[in-house]
């Protein structure tokens, strides 16, 4: 759903427009990217693959955003690591239909066929040509997929990840401009970027002149003014993602008078272990586990995705809920670094009997019973789940708010990543990708299916490398496939 261009709050950031004819800078690269996480790293990669220079602009001092706070879980078809696990009847367009049906039909469809077919090759581009080892995770099915599909590198983390990019970006040679803050995007007459502006730590400012720009600067999650205008049900949420996803993408869009997209898109999670503050695996709840509430009931199909669980989760009484699961799934847990974080950090509860598990819960101990007793006759609960076999004591339970994670919505583009203006024409060498970019996650939260964000961020620097590169060497467009 396109959104009309509206001036929104911005908590006194400035982010503007500059208009010359000439940029007066050091240097002059081929493209800039802004922003350092899996979007920006992975455009960078791609474009040195095909000989075309850039260089990334990162405001922190180390790049991470919202990449190193995830779990690192990135959805691809058809690649060689889900053929060698035997997975041969995923594809592109499975994979797209499963994009669209978690979204109610409402992702934009060109762009979810655009990242269901690049997402494979740039898995394997990045493994083959610049050494990231995926695995893929097949023990258990992330809501809405419906095949093995998710890779992650083996420790499974976003940290991990970004550790991985940042090495392979280093011994490619490319630069990388750390504790840059990009506030001006600087434009000829004719509405071509040729250069940008950013603030260094002491207050210096500097110049960069560019024949292509990449906006990889995620979205506005971080932005407390802005999630209170679009996104009223996660005004008193608790934020688990980058203080730096602050609108600029938006702000810039909206004074070049680009097209917006899905703004009230985002994902949430139902499983933000509180007070520790850490994100606690929805494999968990997937394989038997249980949300339950101070009531002592279960309220919600846990099944239909972690995204809309956040908002299940904060209406319940004191924004709580209690994970509640068993021996067997905290085997499950315990595979995963972030839980055991948590755990280390006291965040898990063991009880052994119901009457422990109700002090805990501070709920009613009969209630709960009867909570409990209903999981195991395998008849359909009033939610629509069907429960495979009970929980059995010990119980373990970690206690849980609903948490904002990352924005789906921002600037309209193209299929090829190019933003598109409020009239539906593209700019000539603007491009934005990731969470500045519009996602494939619709308008809504329950639209969010499992790894959309880190689909838009590799596929969409995957494809804006390749427009980039023929933007800029034609020639050389192919090798950044």
């Amino acid at each position: 759903m396109t959104t009309k261009a509206v001036p929104l709050k911005a908590n006194g950031l400035q982010r503007g427009i500059r208009r010359t004819s000439h940029v007066d800078a050091e240097v002059h690269v081929g493209v800039a990217i802004v922003g350092g996480g899996a979007c920006g790293l992975t455009a960078a990669l791609m474009l040195a693959d095909a000989g075309v220079e850039c260089v990334v602009l990162e405001r922190d001092a180390v790049p991470g955003g919202s990449t190193a706070l995830s779990s690192g879980f990135i959805p691809a078809p058809g690649t060689r690591v889900q053929h060698a696990h035997g997975v041969t009847d995923d594809s592109p367009s499975r994979f797209a239909a499963d994009i669209q049906t978690k979204a109610h039909g409402r992702a934009a469809p060109a762009l979810a066929a655009a990242y269901a077919a690049s997402i494979g090759p740039a898995l394997d581009a990045l493994q083959a040509r610049h050494g990231l080892e995926w695995i893929l995770l097949d023990g258990f099915l992330y809501p809405g997929h419906s095949v093995h599909r998710m890779h992650a590198l083996a420790s499974k983390t976003g940290a991990a990840l970004m550790a991985s990019l940042q090495a392979a970006v280093e011994a490619a040679g490319i630069p990388v401009l750390t504790q840059a803050v990009v506030d001006t995007l600087v434009l000829d007459a004719e509405d071509r970027v040729i250069g940008i502006d950013y603030q260094r730590p002491d207050g210096r400012r500097e110049s960069l002149a560019c024949e292509a720009l990449l906006l990889a600067c995620n979205g506005f999650g971080g932005n407390p003014a802005m999630v209170r205008a679009l996104l009223p049900d996660m005004a008193e949420a608790a934020f688990g993602g980058h203080v730096g996803n602050d609108g600029s993408a938006i702000l810039w869009g909206e004074a070049l008078g680009a097209r917006l997209r899905d703004l009230g898109g985002y994902q949430g999670h139902g499983s933000w272990v509180t007070p520790q503050g850490a994100l606690m695996s929805w494999a968990v709840m997937m394989e038997g586990g249980a949300q339950i509430n101070r009531a002592g009931r279960r309220f919600h199909d846990e099944t239909q995705g972690y995204s809309e669980a956040a908002v299940q989760v904060l209406a319940q009484p004191g924004g709580i809920a209690w994970n509640v699961f068993d021996t067997p799934l905290l085997a499950l847990a315990r595979g995963f670094p972030d839980f055991c974080e948590a755990e280390a950090a006291g965040a898990l509860r063991r009880c052994e009997t119901v009457a422990e598990l109700a002090a805990c819960i501070a709920c009613d101990e009969a209630e709960l019973r009867r909570t409990l007793d209903g999981l195991r006759d395998g008849t359909v609960q009033p939610d629509g789940r069907v429960f495979t076999r009970g929980l059995d004591a010990p119980y373990f339970a970690v206690k849980v708010t609903g948490a904002l994670f990352h924005t789906q919505g921002g600037l309209d583009t193209t299929s090829d990543m190019r933003v598109l203006r409020e009239d539906g024409r593209p700019f000539a060498n603007l491009l934005a990708a990731g969470g500045a970019a519009g996602g494939v996650s619709g308008n809504a939260v329950w639209g969010y299916l499992s790894g959309n964000g880190l689909l838009s961020a590799v596929a969409g620097g995957y494809i804006a490398a390749r427009t980039a590169a023929a933007l800029i060497h034609p020639m050389k467009a192919t090798h950044a496939e």
